[in-house]
């Protein structure tokens, strides 16, 4: 944060100062006692319930902003209070104020699919000529905006944020504190419907981007995903801008391969053609490559200079990383995210890469589908059987759904259910060989499924040379 003193902050929030020296200077704010992490901060007494007073003695001195003289604070006697009639009217506005001290690009990415990825190539492009503030890896909880936004100060010369959605309104919240000038929406699948409820609310959680850009600014979009098709944009007085493979994009990829260690393509965009490389395997890669150069494109990056700069990305760990594996066989590490549409990206990629080998999907339960849990691992059983996958381990009793509803599709491989972890690795062990090629698809905190595919690793990362592969795989 850019140093401010306590009559600054008074001025900002229109309080009043009943205790303490207005001179004492501020290097940080907060509103939860759990993200103090320095003397001298400012902390808004938003979240009561949250405090341990004892230990935030360690953090003096401090000054508070508040709308109640709680008791405690007769212990806090050399510390500035800053009294307001309304608490988050008063936070609100040194939110409001911090961040209209900035006039940089303000880039926000949301999507159920390929937003970490997206935010770090863009990041990636941007950070290699100016200073960037970005969300640090998938770190994107509502709890980090004003982390992320104090960080700014006069040297930050853009802002990559990636914006989630748990809820309808996080959206919402998280532009509240950045006001994004550029808005990202990847794709729209099935996720969070523990909170959403229904896909229609989901969309519109994600659709509060519109009003996170004040109906101006850039807004770019997938024009080949159906979900994003359904928001209404007729109110949307910005400009919009289209990715996609189909002949109604504005950054249209065509000509798309395999190559050594990531996926090469053919950029059109109006009427001139850029050859593209950008580490990482599988469609969704291109994808989210032409959404991060149409961003740094409308921030004022050249096409030709992006493309320069992409080639030198590094992947994030287990994000369809390849693998040799055990036996001398192929395994696709997966684990970081799961959720309907990562499983149909990373399906398409092991049966882009199989090539006549064995295909071999370990899947995991996917969480937060609330009471539509059924349902969707149903779905993601058909897209096993669509996907030819020739032997299928599910791992949890949710879902085991998905192996009965790929015979139902007509599947006809083989089928291993466990409950739990128990005696999966020795059953991959018998099956698994030189001719194999393994997905093991899961999440983050499941630490059993992300020690699975660590010990099915040979103990270094393969490419598509190393595969022998033929170049061109996606028409």
């Amino acid at each position: 944060m850019i140093p401010h003193t306590v009559e600054q902050v008074l001025t900002i929030t229109k309080g009043k100062l009943i205790q303490g020296n207005g001179n004492n200077v501020l290097y940080d704010a907060a509103y939860r006692f759990e993200r103090l992490t320095q003397k001298n901060t400012v902390l808004f007494l938003r979240m009561q319930r949250s405090i341990d007073w004892k230990r935030l003695l360690e953090f003096t001195p401090l000054t508070f902003v508040t709308n109640n003289i709680f008791p405690e604070l007769q212990a806090f006697q050399d510390c500035p209070i800053i009294q307001v009639n309304n608490i988050d009217l008063a936070y609100w506005s040194f939110v409001d104020y911090y961040r209209n001290l900035f006039d940089i690009p303000f880039i926000a990415v949301t999507g159920t699919c390929g937003k970490t990825s997206t935010k770090e190539l863009i990041k990636h492009i941007l950070e290699q000529d100016r200073k960037v503030q970005a969300t640090r890896g998938s770190a994107n909880s509502r709890l980090q905006d004003l982390p992320y936004l104090l960080g700014i100060d006069k040297t930050t010369k853009a802002a990559v944020i990636e914006t989630a959605v748990g809820r309808p309104g996080d959206l919402a919240e998280h532009c509240r504190y950045f006001k994004p000038s550029i808005g990202i929406i990847t794709n729209i699948g099935v996720y969070h419907l523990d909170e959403c409820k229904t896909v229609e609310a989901y969309i519109n959680a994600k659709a509060e981007m519109l009003d996170g850009l004040d109906n101006k600014g850039t807004l770019i979009l997938n024009a080949d995903d159906e979900n994003t098709k359904t928001i209404k944009l007729e109110s949307f007085k910005g400009k919009i801008v289209y990715i996609g493979l189909n002949t109604t994009a504005d950054y249209l990829a065509s000509q798309i391969e395999f190559a050594q260690n990531g996926m090469k393509f053919i950029l059109n965009y109006r009427g001139k053609k850029y050859p593209v490389f950008v580490p990482g395997y599988g469609e969704h890669q291109v994808y989210n490559a032409l959404t991060a150069i149409a961003a740094v494109h409308e921030v004022g990056v050249e096409i030709e200079e992006a493309t320069k700069r992409l080639r030198s990305y590094k992947n994030f760990p287990r994000y369809m990383e390849v693998f040799t594996g055990i036996k001398g066989s192929t395994l696709i590490d997966d684990t970081f995210l799961t959720n309907p549409t990562s499983i149909k990206a990373a399906l398409k990629l092991l049966d882009s890469l199989a090539r006549g080998k064995k295909k071999i999907a370990v899947l995991g339960e996917v969480n937060r589908l609330g009471e539509h849990k059924v349902k969707y691992h149903q779905i993601i059983g058909e897209m096993v059987a669509e996907n030819s996958v020739d032997v299928l381990f599910t791992i949890g009793r949710t879902a085991a759904e998905i192996g009965r509803a790929a015979i139902r599709k007509g599947y006809r491989g083989q089928v291993e259910s466990f409950e739990t972890m128990a005696g999966v690795h020795h059953k991959l062990t018998t099956i698994i060989d030189e001719k194999s090629i393994v997905l093991v698809k899961g999440y983050a905190y499941d630490k059993a499924m992300v020690a699975l595919a660590q010990k099915l690793k040979a103990g270094y990362t393969t490419c598509v040379s190393d595969l022998m592969m033929p170049t061109k795989m996606l028409e």
